[in-house]
């Protein structure tokens, strides 16, 4: 006579491919308007970023440039980036010029992992659509490109 396979043995079996699903996706961020902080100390923030995939006993090293083009010039400054009341939620403040065009490129590492992002600014803020989300810091020619391409207007 055969034996039934327990039920709960079924689920265990099947929950092991879930969990490995989880742990690929890794360290990354995702943007936000600046109320998404829930903090209204950063509603003047040009926006919000969260880190994503990383244990909650380490903490990610964030850091990041403004990259820009000011009437024909190009110009490169630090961010301003503060950690939130929020775990892991960090604001962007605008500490470059109004004028020109303007891309925030971030990047950050937790453990062994690596994210970064390529975020376009208009002259109404932060292009969600047309950002980029990287496993890996981007590269000088990543960055020249999305520039070049908010600079002709060829964002989505």
């Amino acid at each position: 006579m055969l034996r039934k396979m327990p039920r709960f043995g079924v689920r265990a079996c099947a929950a092991v491919p879930l969990v490995k699903l989880v742990f690929a996706a890794g360290f990354t961020f995702s943007i936000g308007n600046p109320v998404a902080a829930q903090d209204f100390r950063f509603k003047t923030a040009a926006f919000v970023f969260r880190t994503e995939g990383c244990a909650d006993s380490v903490k990610p090293q964030i850091g990041g440039t403004a990259e820009g083009l000011v009437n024909g010039v190009r110009r490169s400054m630090a961010l301003n980036v503060v950690e939130t009341s929020k775990p892991g939620v960090y604001a962007v403040g605008q500490n470059w010029p109004a004028e020109g065009a303007w891309v925030v490129a971030l990047n950050g590492t937790c453990a062994e992992a690596n994210a970064g992002a390529i975020v376009p600014i208009g002259p109404h803020g932060f292009i969600r659509e047309s950002a980029k989300f990287l496993p890996r810091p981007a590269t000088k020619a990543e960055i020249e490109q999305s520039l070049k391409a908010l600079v002709k207007g060829d964002t989505k």
